[in-house]
């Protein structure tokens, strides 16, 4: 399963650059604009999915910044938010690389903050929820920048595996 989550991992950072890469082409305007996107837009869609990173983070590690709602705004501008989600997806492939497959199946205990309960399961499904959580909003991210007459970019899984992630097989 370490593999499989380091395979994930890179991933993930291949995945946001190429979005950041084109949400980056749009204007201001555009890049706030409200579409109908759970968030809203790609603004506020962007900001949530480092909201949730920092707090998962903090929930597997004890360290850094947790919002206390999944609606924060972290940064204001897309330059910042960009820095700050390459350095977030660096601190989760680095947490990912300290991890054991003992590690993977040990119990892991959490408070969600939707629903302050104490929940417990071991650590593999929720780092598959945050991988996962991720790959569901940058579909919406695409298709906001579909609407916004953005180019079509991939970011499909299978297609990092066939281009940059032939180290994983």
């Amino acid at each position: 399963m370490l593999d499989h989550y380091r395979m994930y991992a890179a991933y993930n950072a291949w995945a946001n650059r190429a979005l950041y890469d084109e949400v980056g082409k749009l204007d201001d305007a555009a890049y706030r604009r409200e579409l109908g996107a759970f968030f809203g837009s790609l603004h506020r869609t962007l900001n949530h999915l480092l909201t949730a990173d920092r707090i998962w983070l903090k929930r597997f590690t004890g360290s850094g910044d947790a919002p206390t709602s999944l609606d924060t705004i972290l940064h204001e501008d897309f330059a910042g938010l960009r820095a700050a989600r390459e350095v977030e997806d660096a601190r989760l492939a680095a947490f990912i690389d300290s991890l054991t497959e003992e590690k993977i199946a040990a119990d892991f205990t959490y408070s969600p903050l939707t629903n302050p309960t104490i929940v417990t399961h071991p650590l593999g499904p929720a780092l598959t929820h945050v991988f996962n959580h991720q790959t569901h909003h940058r579909g919406q991210c695409h298709g906001m920048l579909t609407a916004l007459g953005g180019s079509s970019i991939t970011l499909d899984l299978i297609y990092f595996v066939r281009t940059e992630g032939s180290k994983f097989l």
